[in-house]
């Protein structure tokens, strides 16, 4: 199956989809441009919004505001103004670090990572951002976090540790929020691509955007084994949410960076959105907060 592109750019690292229910529109960012995005399957637009700041992440808030993972901090911003309103500052960024992918789960608690700029670490960590906005460390030693997903019991948390090509479970306590028991369950091969971000569908299984791996593949978290895979016109794969009014769609974002000029010229949709209809329907995105 090969992916269809919507919206062509040139986005540097687009990264971070999600879907929201509510207002019927994909959200986006593209993280060195330091640009939220909103596109608009209805009309086929899309309205980018500058944050100044490298953006992690975005998570929906309300019909008129989302959350902001930037690069020194958490912040609001406000729709349509486009207003940002920071609610925590942090220090990660004087290491050379910033945030990098991360979901809200079903009690609104706020999941996102690190990565250390330029290179990959082992030193980087996984936070929770409470609605009340104290942020917690929950893991440690990792290279690069990225996706991340929960079961629909909302029993065990999946969580993607990119350099290193593994997806882990987690025991997951949805009333405190503490994870436990780790346990690989994937291990992708480096010549398939890097495991970058994630999302799951309906029947419990895990959608992967493979950097390096053109494509979201589709893996069975009980076997490990790969199921399926989207075929899409660029390498950097880096995003996936379920979307559309039955959330049967796979909406796709991907990067221009760390290309050669010839590569960039071999694929001229590199860091453009990309969907599917995959044959699978995902579960709605929960907003911080909920």
């Amino acid at each position: 199956m090969d992916a269809d592109i919507i919206y062509k750019t040139n986005a540097i690292l687009g990264e971070g989809a999600i879907w929201d229910f509510f207002n019927k529109k994909l959200y986006w960012v593209d993280i060195e441009a330091g640009v939220f995005n909103i596109y608009d399957p209805a009309t086929h637009t899309n309205i980018s919004y500058p944050t100044n700041k490298r953006v992690g992440t975005v998570v929906p808030v309300a019909h008129n505001k989302v959350l902001l993972a930037l690069e020194d901090g958490m912040a609001f911003l406000n729709l349509p103004d486009g207003e940002i309103e920071y609610k925590l500052k942090t220090g990660i960024h004087h290491s050379n670090k910033r945030f990098n992918d991360g979901k809200c789960d079903a009690d609104g608690r706020f999941w996102v990572g690190s990565l250390t700029m330029g290179n990959a670490t082992g030193d980087n960590k996984l936070y929770c951002l409470t609605p009340d906005f104290n942020l917690t460390e929950k893991l440690d030693g990792l290279t690069i976090s990225n996706g991340i997903a929960w079961s629909a019991d909302k029993s065990t948390m999946y969580h993607i540790d990119t350099p290193i090509g593994e997806v882990s479970r987690y025991d997951f306590d949805p009333i405190s929020g503490q994870i436990a028991n780790k346990k690989v369950i994937i291990k992708i091969p480096s010549e398939q691509g890097y495991p970058d971000g994630m999302t799951i569908d309906s029947e419990g299984m895990l959608w992967i955007a493979l950097w390096d791996g053109f494509g979201v593949a589709r893996y069975d978290p009980h076997t490990g084994k790969q199921l399926q895979k989207i075929n899409v016109a660029a390498p950097k794969v880096t995003s996936c949410a379920f979307g559309g009014e039955n959330l049967d769609q796979l909406f796709i974002t991907t990067a221009s960076c760390e290309m050669t000029e010839d590569e960039l010229i071999q694929y001229p949709l590199s860091g453009s959105l990309f969907v599917a209809q995959p044959g699978v329907s995902g579960r709605g995105s929960f907003k911080f907060g909920s």
